[in-house]
């Protein structure tokens, strides 16, 4: 949904991404707006041979604040399909949306610790530098549910 690779401009730098704004000219069916109404803290992607973490973001804007992972009031999206495949890594554009807080092209897999009902630990772990975490966030969310200026469009 957000990502910013080079080499998948239908889905990665699209500002009308199908899988984010749904069929295009009508936007019935995108995730995007299901995510954020239902206050989807974390969303997982794949496909991209890469990874990817975002602030806090919905409709390409951020929503953060001074601590952007403390209760984030717009989904965080990862992606994370480094796991190696023998097509190779895919590469990223040259500049670096707002959006986007870190991105790595290493081979490697994602580790997620839930440390309670209210702290998530996100790391990610390079094979290509032996098992180095290269990245790191926590989220917390103390306050479960839609996030308070979502309003549902029938």
């Amino acid at each position: 949904m957000y990502c910013s690779n080079s080499d998948d401009p239908e889905h990665c730098t699209n500002p009308e991404n199908m899988v984010r704004v749904g069929i295009p000219f009508l936007h019935l069916y995108g995730l995007e707006r299901l995510l954020y109404e239902q206050g989807v803290d974390l969303a997982f992607w794949a496909h991209e041979h890469s990874y990817e973490r975002t602030w806090p973001v919905y409709q390409n804007r951020l929503v953060a604040g001074d601590q952007p992972y403390v209760r984030p009031q717009a989904p965080v999206h990862v992606v994370t399909g480094s796991g190696g495949c023998v097509e190779g890594q895919d590469p990223f554009e040259n500049s670096t949306h707002t959006w986007s807080a870190f991105r790595s092209d290493d081979f490697g897999y994602t580790r997620l610790i839930l440390h309670n009902g209210s702290h998530l630990q996100l790391q990610q772990v390079s094979s290509n530098q032996a098992g180095k975490v290269i990245d790191e966030a926590w989220l917390l969310q103390d306050s479960h549910g839609p996030f308070p200026h979502a309003t549902r469009v029938q």
